[in-house]
Protein backbone atom coordinates (compact mmCIF):
# COMPACT_ATOMS: atom_id res chain seq x y z
CA UNK A 1 0.00 0.00 0.00
CA UNK A 2 1.49 3.56 -0.76
CA UNK A 3 2.16 5.75 1.46
CA UNK A 4 -0.28 8.49 0.49
CA UNK A 5 -3.12 5.41 0.89
CA UNK A 6 -1.87 5.11 3.82
CA UNK A 7 -2.52 8.30 5.43
CA UNK A 8 -5.91 9.04 3.69
CA UNK A 9 -7.03 5.24 5.53
CA UNK A 10 -5.79 6.55 8.68
CA UNK A 11 -7.45 9.92 8.55
CA UNK A 12 -10.71 7.99 7.71
CA UNK A 13 -10.33 6.00 10.66
CA UNK A 14 -9.83 8.56 12.78
CA UNK A 15 -12.76 9.97 11.69
CA UNK A 16 -14.92 7.67 12.02
CA UNK A 17 -13.61 6.38 15.39
CA UNK A 18 -14.42 10.30 16.48
CA UNK A 19 -17.10 10.04 19.41
CA UNK A 20 -20.36 11.19 18.78
CA UNK A 21 -21.30 13.47 22.15
CA UNK A 22 -24.47 14.45 21.09
CA UNK A 23 -25.74 11.08 20.95
CA UNK A 24 -24.19 10.06 24.02
CA UNK A 25 -25.75 13.02 25.77
CA UNK A 26 -28.78 12.20 24.42
CA UNK A 27 -28.75 8.57 25.80
CA UNK A 28 -27.46 9.30 28.89
CA UNK A 29 -30.83 11.59 29.32
CA UNK A 30 -32.76 8.70 28.51
CA UNK A 31 -31.38 6.16 30.72
CA UNK A 32 -32.69 5.03 33.97
CA UNK A 33 -29.65 6.34 36.20
CA UNK A 34 -30.38 8.15 39.28
CA UNK A 35 -30.57 12.19 38.81
CA UNK A 36 -26.79 12.36 40.56
CA UNK A 37 -25.32 9.63 38.45
CA UNK A 38 -26.69 11.58 35.39
CA UNK A 39 -25.58 14.95 36.50
CA UNK A 40 -21.96 13.54 37.00
CA UNK A 41 -21.90 11.83 33.47
CA UNK A 42 -22.66 15.01 32.15
CA UNK A 43 -20.53 17.05 33.35
CA UNK A 44 -18.03 15.44 32.11
CA UNK A 45 -18.66 16.92 28.87
CA UNK A 46 -17.96 20.29 27.42
CA UNK A 47 -20.99 23.05 27.59
CA UNK A 48 -21.06 23.34 23.14
CA UNK A 49 -21.22 19.94 23.72
CA UNK A 50 -24.79 19.89 25.45
CA UNK A 51 -26.11 22.48 23.76
CA UNK A 52 -26.10 20.99 20.43
CA UNK A 53 -27.47 17.58 22.23
CA UNK A 54 -30.78 19.79 22.74
CA UNK A 55 -31.80 19.29 19.15
CA UNK A 56 -31.90 15.44 19.95
CA UNK A 57 -33.75 15.57 22.89
CA UNK A 58 -38.04 16.04 23.07
CA UNK A 59 -38.88 18.75 25.03
CA UNK A 60 -39.60 16.46 28.09
CA UNK A 61 -35.85 15.15 27.79
CA UNK A 62 -34.69 18.76 27.79
CA UNK A 63 -36.50 19.79 30.82
CA UNK A 64 -35.08 17.15 32.52
CA UNK A 65 -31.80 18.33 31.61
CA UNK A 66 -32.87 21.84 33.24
CA UNK A 67 -33.82 20.43 36.12
CA UNK A 68 -30.84 18.42 36.74
CA UNK A 69 -28.30 21.17 36.37
CA UNK A 70 -27.84 24.25 38.46
CA UNK A 71 -28.06 27.59 37.08
CA UNK A 72 -24.21 28.38 36.53
CA UNK A 73 -24.12 24.95 34.75
CA UNK A 74 -27.79 26.06 32.69
CA UNK A 75 -26.26 29.32 32.01
CA UNK A 76 -23.05 28.27 30.55
CA UNK A 77 -24.61 25.74 28.38
CA UNK A 78 -27.11 28.55 26.92
CA UNK A 79 -23.87 30.80 26.09
CA UNK A 80 -23.78 28.18 23.13
CA UNK A 81 -27.18 27.05 21.94
CA UNK A 82 -27.67 28.31 18.24
CA UNK A 83 -29.44 31.35 17.81
CA UNK A 84 -32.14 30.07 16.11
CA UNK A 85 -33.05 27.93 18.90
CA UNK A 86 -32.87 30.01 21.94
CA UNK A 87 -36.71 31.20 21.56
CA UNK A 88 -37.67 27.84 21.69
CA UNK A 89 -35.53 26.84 24.85
CA UNK A 90 -36.51 29.44 26.64
CA UNK A 91 -39.86 29.26 26.17
CA UNK A 92 -39.13 25.77 28.30
CA UNK A 93 -37.84 27.42 31.35
CA UNK A 94 -40.16 29.07 33.69
CA UNK A 95 -39.72 32.70 34.16
CA UNK A 96 -37.63 32.96 37.31
CA UNK A 97 -35.38 30.30 36.30
CA UNK A 98 -34.75 32.31 33.06
CA UNK A 99 -34.28 35.39 34.90
CA UNK A 100 -31.44 33.45 36.56
CA UNK A 101 -29.86 32.35 33.61
CA UNK A 102 -29.71 35.44 31.93
CA UNK A 103 -28.58 37.22 35.39
CA UNK A 104 -25.41 34.29 35.57
CA UNK A 105 -24.33 34.78 32.08
CA UNK A 106 -21.68 36.87 30.70
CA UNK A 107 -22.94 40.02 29.60
CA UNK A 108 -22.25 40.36 26.02
CA UNK A 109 -23.76 36.69 26.16
CA UNK A 110 -27.01 38.06 28.12
CA UNK A 111 -27.69 40.56 25.42
CA UNK A 112 -27.30 38.04 22.68
CA UNK A 113 -29.83 36.27 24.25
CA UNK A 114 -32.10 38.59 25.04
CA UNK A 115 -31.67 40.19 21.16
CA UNK A 116 -33.21 37.20 20.17
CA UNK A 117 -36.25 36.70 22.41
CA UNK A 118 -40.02 38.08 21.81
CA UNK A 119 -40.68 41.89 23.31
CA UNK A 120 -42.19 41.17 26.18
CA UNK A 121 -40.39 38.18 27.09
CA UNK A 122 -37.42 40.72 27.43
CA UNK A 123 -38.86 43.42 28.96
CA UNK A 124 -40.18 40.61 31.72
CA UNK A 125 -36.69 39.08 32.05
CA UNK A 126 -34.90 42.72 32.46
CA UNK A 127 -37.77 43.57 35.12
CA UNK A 128 -36.26 40.28 37.05
CA UNK A 129 -32.34 40.22 36.84
CA UNK A 130 -30.31 41.80 39.23
CA UNK A 131 -29.28 45.08 39.43
CA UNK A 132 -25.53 44.48 37.94
CA UNK A 133 -26.50 42.30 35.45
CA UNK A 134 -28.89 44.64 34.33
CA UNK A 135 -26.59 47.45 34.80
CA UNK A 136 -23.80 45.77 32.44
CA UNK A 137 -26.88 44.37 30.01
CA UNK A 138 -27.58 48.24 29.70
CA UNK A 139 -23.92 49.06 28.90
CA UNK A 140 -23.62 46.67 26.00
CA UNK A 141 -26.60 47.39 24.63
CA UNK A 142 -26.20 51.36 25.03
CA UNK A 143 -23.74 50.46 21.74
CA UNK A 144 -23.93 50.54 18.43
CA UNK A 145 -23.68 46.81 16.72
CA UNK A 146 -20.78 47.76 14.25
CA UNK A 147 -19.02 49.55 17.38
CA UNK A 148 -15.74 47.38 18.88
CA UNK A 149 -18.04 48.04 22.37
CA UNK A 150 -21.53 45.70 21.46
CA UNK A 151 -18.89 42.47 21.45
CA UNK A 152 -16.93 43.22 24.97
CA UNK A 153 -17.77 41.72 28.17
CA UNK A 154 -17.55 42.91 31.77
CA UNK A 155 -16.03 39.62 33.20
CA UNK A 156 -12.81 40.61 34.25
CA UNK A 157 -10.65 41.31 37.38
CA UNK A 158 -9.48 45.22 38.04
CA UNK A 159 -7.18 46.05 40.95
CA UNK A 160 -5.73 49.53 41.93
CA UNK A 161 -2.36 50.27 41.34
CA UNK A 162 -1.50 51.40 45.17
CA UNK A 163 -1.94 47.76 46.34
CA UNK A 164 0.66 45.86 47.35
CA UNK A 165 1.15 42.20 45.59
CA UNK A 166 -0.24 40.56 48.61
CA UNK A 167 -3.59 42.54 48.79
CA UNK A 168 -3.30 42.48 44.77
CA UNK A 169 -3.48 38.58 45.22
CA UNK A 170 -6.16 38.47 47.90
CA UNK A 171 -7.96 41.15 45.66
CA UNK A 172 -7.52 39.04 42.80
CA UNK A 173 -8.79 35.66 44.89
CA UNK A 174 -12.34 37.84 45.72
CA UNK A 175 -12.82 39.05 42.06
CA UNK A 176 -12.12 35.70 41.04
CA UNK A 177 -15.39 34.28 42.57
CA UNK A 178 -17.33 36.14 40.07
CA UNK A 179 -15.20 36.43 37.08
CA UNK A 180 -13.29 33.84 35.32
CA UNK A 181 -10.75 35.87 33.08
CA UNK A 182 -8.20 36.07 35.08
CA UNK A 183 -5.00 35.16 33.00
CA UNK A 184 -4.67 38.92 32.86
CA UNK A 185 -5.38 41.33 35.80
CA UNK A 186 -6.51 45.50 34.82
CA UNK A 187 -5.11 47.65 36.50
CA UNK A 188 -6.21 51.53 37.43
CA UNK A 189 -4.83 54.51 39.28
CA UNK A 190 -6.25 56.56 42.01
CA UNK A 191 -8.11 58.19 39.41
CA UNK A 192 -10.21 55.05 38.54
CA UNK A 193 -8.09 55.78 34.85
CA UNK A 194 -6.72 52.63 33.36
CA UNK A 195 -2.93 52.35 33.68
CA UNK A 196 -1.99 48.65 32.38
CA UNK A 197 -1.93 45.04 32.89
CA UNK A 198 -0.44 42.10 34.81
CA UNK A 199 -0.48 38.99 34.08
CA UNK A 200 -1.19 36.10 36.18
CA UNK A 201 1.69 34.52 36.29
CA UNK A 202 3.78 37.59 36.36
CA UNK A 203 1.47 38.41 40.12
CA UNK A 204 1.99 34.53 41.24
CA UNK A 205 5.68 34.36 41.17
CA UNK A 206 6.23 38.02 42.32
CA UNK A 207 8.56 38.96 45.85
CA UNK A 208 5.55 40.11 48.80
CA UNK A 209 7.79 42.58 49.21
CA UNK A 210 7.91 43.96 45.31
CA UNK A 211 6.48 47.12 44.13
CA UNK A 212 3.00 46.88 42.36
CA UNK A 213 4.18 49.23 39.79
CA UNK A 214 7.44 46.80 38.58
CA UNK A 215 4.20 44.17 37.24
CA UNK A 216 1.91 46.79 35.71
CA UNK A 217 2.90 46.50 31.52
CA UNK A 218 1.94 50.14 31.09
CA UNK A 219 1.58 50.25 27.39
CA UNK A 220 -0.60 47.10 27.06
CA UNK A 221 -2.61 47.16 24.20
CA UNK A 222 -6.50 49.03 24.57
CA UNK A 223 -9.43 50.22 22.14
CA UNK A 224 -11.99 52.82 22.88
CA UNK A 225 -15.35 51.30 23.03
CA UNK A 226 -16.75 53.44 20.68
CA UNK A 227 -14.40 52.52 17.78
CA UNK A 228 -15.70 51.00 14.60
CA UNK A 229 -14.96 47.36 14.57
CA UNK A 230 -13.86 47.69 10.88
CA UNK A 231 -11.36 50.41 12.12
CA UNK A 232 -9.61 48.62 14.91
CA UNK A 233 -10.11 44.51 14.15
CA UNK A 234 -6.94 44.48 12.44
CA UNK A 235 -5.38 45.98 14.76
CA UNK A 236 -6.26 43.75 17.85
CA UNK A 237 -5.34 41.01 15.85
CA UNK A 238 -1.79 41.81 15.75
CA UNK A 239 -1.46 42.02 19.03
CA UNK A 240 -2.54 38.03 20.09
CA UNK A 241 -3.49 39.10 23.29
CA UNK A 242 -5.98 36.57 25.17
CA UNK A 243 -7.83 40.16 26.10
CA UNK A 244 -8.16 43.76 25.15
CA UNK A 245 -9.82 46.28 27.48
CA UNK A 246 -12.29 48.55 26.09
CA UNK A 247 -12.47 52.03 27.68
CA UNK A 248 -14.40 55.08 27.57
CA UNK A 249 -13.34 58.78 26.75
CA UNK A 250 -12.51 59.25 30.11
CA UNK A 251 -9.46 56.05 29.53
CA UNK A 252 -12.12 54.16 31.93
CA UNK A 253 -12.46 50.32 31.78
CA UNK A 254 -15.71 49.41 31.01
CA UNK A 255 -15.07 45.87 30.03
CA UNK A 256 -12.85 43.60 27.54
CA UNK A 257 -12.90 42.19 24.28
CA UNK A 258 -11.31 38.23 24.62
CA UNK A 259 -9.94 36.14 22.34
CA UNK A 260 -13.38 34.36 21.55
CA UNK A 261 -14.95 37.49 20.69
CA UNK A 262 -12.60 38.25 18.58
CA UNK A 263 -12.84 34.85 16.53
CA UNK A 264 -16.42 35.42 16.92
CA UNK A 265 -16.23 38.99 15.26
CA UNK A 266 -13.67 38.30 12.48
CA UNK A 267 -16.01 35.28 11.41
CA UNK A 268 -18.92 37.36 11.45
CA UNK A 269 -16.94 39.89 9.42
CA UNK A 270 -16.00 37.27 6.55
CA UNK A 271 -18.87 36.02 6.83
CA UNK A 272 -20.74 39.45 5.68
CA UNK A 273 -17.60 40.68 3.13
CA UNK A 274 -18.41 36.52 1.89
CA UNK A 275 -22.02 37.45 1.35
CA UNK A 276 -21.50 40.60 -0.23
CA UNK A 277 -18.27 39.42 -2.87
CA UNK A 278 -21.53 37.23 -3.63
CA UNK A 279 -23.97 39.86 -4.29
CA UNK A 280 -25.84 39.73 -1.41
CA UNK A 281 -26.93 43.06 1.33
CA UNK A 282 -25.93 40.82 4.20
CA UNK A 283 -25.04 37.22 5.33
CA UNK A 284 -27.61 34.95 4.36
CA UNK A 285 -28.64 31.96 7.34
CA UNK A 286 -30.00 28.80 6.40
CA UNK A 287 -33.04 29.03 8.02
CA UNK A 288 -34.12 32.32 7.07
CA UNK A 289 -37.45 32.86 5.74
CA UNK A 290 -38.02 33.16 2.16
CA UNK A 291 -38.89 36.34 2.00
CA UNK A 292 -36.28 38.09 3.81
CA UNK A 293 -33.30 35.70 1.27
CA UNK A 294 -35.22 37.39 -1.50
CA UNK A 295 -34.88 40.96 0.05
CA UNK A 296 -31.15 40.13 0.25
CA UNK A 297 -30.75 39.06 -3.14
CA UNK A 298 -33.07 41.39 -5.40
CA UNK A 299 -31.35 44.63 -5.17
CA UNK A 300 -28.04 43.71 -6.68
CA UNK A 301 -29.92 41.48 -9.23
CA UNK A 302 -31.86 44.25 -10.13
CA UNK A 303 -28.71 46.65 -10.78
CA UNK A 304 -27.32 43.86 -12.36
CA UNK A 305 -29.80 43.36 -14.92
CA UNK A 306 -29.38 46.61 -15.53
CA UNK A 307 -25.70 46.66 -16.08
CA UNK A 308 -26.77 43.31 -18.37
CA UNK A 309 -29.12 45.36 -20.57
CA UNK A 310 -26.33 48.18 -21.01
CA UNK A 311 -23.75 45.16 -21.87
CA UNK A 312 -26.55 43.92 -24.99
CA UNK A 313 -26.95 47.23 -26.45
CA UNK A 314 -23.22 47.75 -26.65
CA UNK A 315 -23.66 43.86 -28.44
CA UNK A 316 -26.07 44.96 -30.89
CA UNK A 317 -24.22 48.57 -31.59
CA UNK A 318 -21.84 45.85 -33.52
CA UNK A 319 -24.82 43.63 -35.22
CA UNK A 320 -22.54 44.80 -38.18
CA UNK A 321 -19.44 43.12 -37.50
CA UNK A 322 -21.08 39.88 -36.12
CA UNK A 323 -23.07 39.96 -39.74
CA UNK A 324 -20.02 40.03 -41.70
CA UNK A 325 -18.10 37.83 -39.67
CA UNK A 326 -20.56 35.52 -37.93
CA UNK A 327 -17.35 33.12 -37.10
CA UNK A 328 -16.45 36.15 -33.98
CA UNK A 329 -19.64 35.12 -32.26
CA UNK A 330 -17.41 31.69 -31.37
CA UNK A 331 -15.15 33.09 -29.31
CA UNK A 332 -16.87 35.75 -27.19
CA UNK A 333 -17.69 34.01 -24.73
CA UNK A 334 -14.24 33.34 -23.85
CA UNK A 335 -13.05 37.11 -23.88
CA UNK A 336 -15.99 37.62 -21.19
CA UNK A 337 -15.38 34.71 -18.86
CA UNK A 338 -11.58 35.72 -19.33
CA UNK A 339 -11.94 39.34 -17.96
CA UNK A 340 -14.16 38.38 -15.57
CA UNK A 341 -12.05 36.06 -13.89
CA UNK A 342 -9.19 38.54 -13.70
CA UNK A 343 -11.57 40.78 -12.48
CA UNK A 344 -12.55 38.82 -9.52
CA UNK A 345 -8.87 37.88 -8.53
CA UNK A 346 -8.13 41.38 -8.67
CA UNK A 347 -10.99 42.35 -6.59
CA UNK A 348 -10.12 39.63 -3.92
CA UNK A 349 -6.59 40.38 -3.49
CA UNK A 350 -7.45 44.39 -3.74
CA UNK A 351 -10.29 44.03 -0.74
CA UNK A 352 -7.48 41.96 1.43
CA UNK A 353 -5.19 44.50 1.05
CA UNK A 354 -7.19 47.43 1.37
CA UNK A 355 -7.87 45.82 5.17
CA UNK A 356 -4.79 47.56 6.51
CA UNK A 357 -6.23 51.31 7.02
CA UNK A 358 -2.14 52.51 7.17
CA UNK A 359 -1.91 52.26 3.52
CA UNK A 360 -0.06 55.05 1.88
CA UNK A 361 -1.17 56.54 -1.25
CA UNK A 362 1.91 55.31 -3.17
CA UNK A 363 1.58 51.76 -1.88
CA UNK A 364 -1.75 52.07 -3.40
CA UNK A 365 -0.73 53.20 -6.50
CA UNK A 366 1.81 50.26 -6.13
CA UNK A 367 -1.39 47.84 -5.82
CA UNK A 368 -2.51 49.34 -9.22
CA UNK A 369 0.72 49.26 -11.24
CA UNK A 370 1.21 45.75 -10.22
CA UNK A 371 -2.38 44.41 -10.96
CA UNK A 372 -2.02 46.35 -14.00
CA UNK A 373 1.20 44.16 -15.14
CA UNK A 374 0.15 40.66 -13.99
CA UNK A 375 -3.38 41.20 -15.87
CA UNK A 376 -0.75 42.42 -19.01
CA UNK A 377 1.88 39.63 -18.62
CA UNK A 378 -0.55 36.99 -18.38
CA UNK A 379 -2.72 38.79 -20.81
CA UNK A 380 0.21 38.52 -23.39
CA UNK A 381 0.90 34.97 -22.69
CA UNK A 382 -2.57 33.99 -22.84
CA UNK A 383 -3.21 36.19 -25.98
CA UNK A 384 -0.31 34.28 -27.69
CA UNK A 385 -1.42 30.69 -26.78
CA UNK A 386 -4.83 31.81 -28.21
CA UNK A 387 -3.63 33.32 -31.36
CA UNK A 388 -1.49 30.08 -32.36
CA UNK A 389 -4.35 27.28 -31.16
CA UNK A 390 -7.31 29.45 -32.72
CA UNK A 391 -5.59 30.02 -36.06
CA UNK A 392 -4.27 26.66 -36.52
CA UNK A 393 -8.38 25.36 -35.29
CA UNK A 394 -10.12 27.67 -37.62
CA UNK A 395 -7.52 26.87 -40.30
CA UNK A 396 -7.57 22.97 -39.88
CA UNK A 397 -11.05 22.63 -38.83
CA UNK A 398 -12.94 25.35 -40.20
CA UNK A 399 -11.23 25.08 -44.00
CA UNK A 400 -10.22 28.64 -43.55
CA UNK A 401 -6.81 30.02 -45.27
CA UNK A 402 -4.33 30.70 -43.27
CA UNK A 403 -4.76 34.54 -43.38
CA UNK A 404 -7.99 34.46 -42.40
CA UNK A 405 -7.47 32.27 -39.73
CA UNK A 406 -4.48 33.88 -38.05
CA UNK A 407 -6.38 37.48 -38.34
CA UNK A 408 -9.23 36.12 -36.70
CA UNK A 409 -6.73 34.85 -34.06
CA UNK A 410 -4.46 37.67 -33.81
CA UNK A 411 -7.79 39.67 -33.11
CA UNK A 412 -8.95 37.69 -30.05
CA UNK A 413 -5.60 37.45 -28.98
CA UNK A 414 -5.00 40.99 -28.97
CA UNK A 415 -9.01 41.58 -27.26
CA UNK A 416 -7.97 39.00 -24.46
CA UNK A 417 -4.88 40.35 -23.88
CA UNK A 418 -6.34 44.33 -23.67
CA UNK A 419 -9.35 42.80 -21.59
CA UNK A 420 -7.58 40.58 -18.93
CA UNK A 421 -5.44 44.03 -18.50
CA UNK A 422 -8.21 46.91 -18.32
CA UNK A 423 -10.10 44.04 -16.02
CA UNK A 424 -7.50 43.63 -13.61
CA UNK A 425 -7.20 47.53 -13.31
CA UNK A 426 -11.05 47.54 -13.02
CA UNK A 427 -11.59 45.03 -10.48
CA UNK A 428 -8.28 47.56 -8.39
CA UNK A 429 -9.61 50.39 -9.23
CA UNK A 430 -13.32 50.02 -8.17
CA UNK A 431 -13.04 48.51 -4.49
CA UNK A 432 -10.27 51.26 -4.28
CA UNK A 433 -13.09 54.39 -5.43
CA UNK A 434 -16.05 52.31 -2.87
CA UNK A 435 -13.05 52.60 0.07
CA UNK A 436 -12.43 56.08 -0.47
CA UNK A 437 -15.82 57.22 -0.65
CA UNK A 438 -16.22 55.88 2.40
CA UNK A 439 -18.32 52.31 1.26
CA UNK A 440 -17.30 49.03 2.06
CA UNK A 441 -15.21 47.76 -0.28
CA UNK A 442 -16.50 44.14 -0.89
CA UNK A 443 -20.10 46.14 -2.04
CA UNK A 444 -18.02 45.92 -5.06
CA UNK A 445 -18.96 41.97 -5.42
CA UNK A 446 -18.28 39.75 -7.86
CA UNK A 447 -21.10 40.12 -9.98
CA UNK A 448 -20.66 43.56 -10.08
CA UNK A 449 -16.66 43.46 -11.42
CA UNK A 450 -18.21 40.57 -13.81
CA UNK A 451 -20.80 42.43 -15.57
CA UNK A 452 -18.64 45.46 -15.61
CA UNK A 453 -15.73 43.39 -17.38
CA UNK A 454 -18.49 42.03 -19.69
CA UNK A 455 -19.05 45.58 -21.06
CA UNK A 456 -15.58 46.39 -20.94
CA UNK A 457 -14.48 42.65 -22.82
CA UNK A 458 -17.44 43.20 -25.69
CA UNK A 459 -16.03 46.96 -26.12
CA UNK A 460 -12.63 45.74 -26.53
CA UNK A 461 -13.66 42.52 -28.42
CA UNK A 462 -15.89 44.16 -31.23
CA UNK A 463 -13.83 46.95 -31.09
CA UNK A 464 -10.34 45.40 -32.46
CA UNK A 465 -12.87 42.96 -35.05
CA UNK A 466 -14.53 46.20 -36.54
CA UNK A 467 -11.32 47.99 -36.60
CA UNK A 468 -9.00 45.42 -37.68
CA UNK A 469 -10.49 42.52 -39.29
CA UNK A 470 -13.22 44.82 -41.46
CA UNK A 471 -11.76 48.40 -41.57
CA UNK A 472 -8.35 47.39 -42.26
CA UNK A 473 -8.22 43.79 -43.44
CA UNK A 474 -11.72 43.91 -45.16
CA UNK A 475 -12.80 40.73 -44.26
Amino acid sequence: MEEKDIVNTTAEELSSAKPDYEKEIASIIRSNASPAQIKDKLLDYHENDIAAALDSMSISERQRLYRLLNIDELSDIFEYVDEDNIPTYFKELDIKKKAAVVSEMDADKAVFVLQHLDKKTRDDLIELIGNDARRDIALISSFDDDQIGSKMTTNFVLIHSTLTIKQAMRELVNQAAENDNISTIYVEDENDVFCGAISLNELIIARADMPLSDLIVTSYPFVYAKEDIDDCIEWIKDYSEDSIPALDENNRLLGVITAQDIVKVVDDEMGEDYAMLAGLTSEEDLHEPLKQSIKKRLPWLIILLGLGLVVSSVVGMFETVVAQLTIVMCFQSLILDMAGNVGTQSLAVTIRVLMDEDLTARQKFGLVFKEGRVGLINGLILGILSLVCIGSYIHFFKGASILFSFSISLCIGAALMLAMLISSLVGTLIPMFFKKIHIDPAVASGPLITTVNDLVAVVTYYGLAWIFLIEIMHF
